[in-house]
């Protein structure tokens, strides 16, 4: 006997020839997925984040997990501010990248840490030394390239040399703790929430403004999309370039002034992590590695990924060398994934 298909909903009966199904999202939902995805692929590495922080806290039973969740948010800030520079940097093409950010960050903290001489009243005094520190790192940066002519890639790492040489004469057996109310901001927090992490949202709030709404981001996304079009259109591509490599220097010296406070002192080796964190960040976080496409919010996404990903290696108990060797390769792999997208030309 055949069952209607009425009578088979009704009966709970599958008529035959009828095959059990998967449930289905809604051909338009699937289609606004897609398109979110495409549109914003940062929003997978904080998708990322938090599952390893879930495979993490399950792990420990959900011990511990307020406290690493907010040392995540205290270390993602520093990557984040780091970060922004290099993003910039990136965003104007390829060949576009700052490698001198370590030693900059090294220079930078041994400049306010003496400068402030652990007097809370020299604090601005400090930061504003700093903050010239980087400026100065920036305009080298950029002698090197457009004077002498020499690739970014060459004139940065070129440059870090020079720049960590004089941060080892400065700061040799420098050892000067930072004053008590910067310490405070550094490593203090409100309902558990770092301070350091809530003042770099601001900070990236402003820098997305910066990007997106003021005339030198839009310069700078103009030309990491066409160089030469750029040019036409009147853009003073030089000057553009030569400020982006100074705000990326300058907000390097500042992570260097703030790890400093964060770590109780300077040291010459605090900024060595930033080197692949600061360009890994980027990337993971969907600015395109090709020019002419970038985002501020992705880089919480991908400095939360990074550092939860030690995190979660350390607490499976995975030794040094197989954790370094498998941090490498998910980066690299995540790196290239993100690295896929590529930024229109237009």
């Amino acid at each position: 006997m055949t069952t209607h298909p009425t009578e088979a909903r009704q009966t709970g009966l599958r008529p035959a020839g009828f095959a059990r199904q998967a449930p289905d999202l809604p051909p338009d939902m699937r289609t606004r997925l897609a398109a979110f995805a495409q549109r914003s692929p940062w929003a997978l590495s904080f998708v990322a984040a938090f599952l390893i922080f879930v495979a993490t806290t399950t792990f420990t039973a959900g011990v511990g997990a307020g406290q690493i969740a907010a040392t995540a948010a205290t270390f993602a800030a520093f990557y984040v501010i780091a970060g922004i520079g290099q993003m910039f940097v990136i965003t104007m093409g390829p060949g576009n990248v700052d490698l001198s950010i370590p030693s900059t960050i090294a220079l930078a903290g041994a400049v306010a840490m003496k400068v402030m001489a652990g007097s809370d009243a020299m604090i601005p005094v400090g930061l504003a030394a700093a903050l010239g520190t980087g400026i100065a790192v920036g305009c080298f940066n950029y002698a090197l390239i457009r004077l002498l002519s020499i690739p970014p890639i060459i004139a940065t790492l070129s440059g870090s040399f020079i720049v960590q040489s004089t941060a080892i004469s400065y700061g040799r057996g420098l050892n000067i703790k930072p004053p008590p109310a910067f310490a405070n901001f550094a490593t203090g927090n409100i309902a558990g929430v770092p301070l350091i992490a809530i003042a770099t949202v601001l900070v990236c709030l402003v820098m997305t403004v910066v990007l997106h709404r003021t005339v030198f981001g839009r310069s700078v996304t103009a030309i990491g999309q066409n160089t030469r079009a750029a040019k036409l259109a009147g853009i003073r591509v030089d000057f553009v370039r030569f400020a982006t490599y100074v705000l990326s220097a300058t907000l390097a010296a500042l992570c260097g002034a703030l790890l400093a406070g964060f770590s109780g002192g300077a040291s010459l080796n605090m900024g060595e992590e930033y080197l692949l964190a600061s360009i890994a960040v980027v990337v993971i976080g969907g600015t395109s590695v090709s020019g002419g496409f970038s985002n501020v919010a992705g880089l919480w996404g991908a400095a939360l990924f990074l550092y939860l990903l030690v995190t979660m290696l350390n607490t499976f108990g995975v030794g040094s060398g197989p954790r370094l060797i498998l941090t490498g390769l998910i980066i690299i792999a995540a790196i290239t994934l993100a690295g896929n997208r590529k930024a229109g030309r237009g």
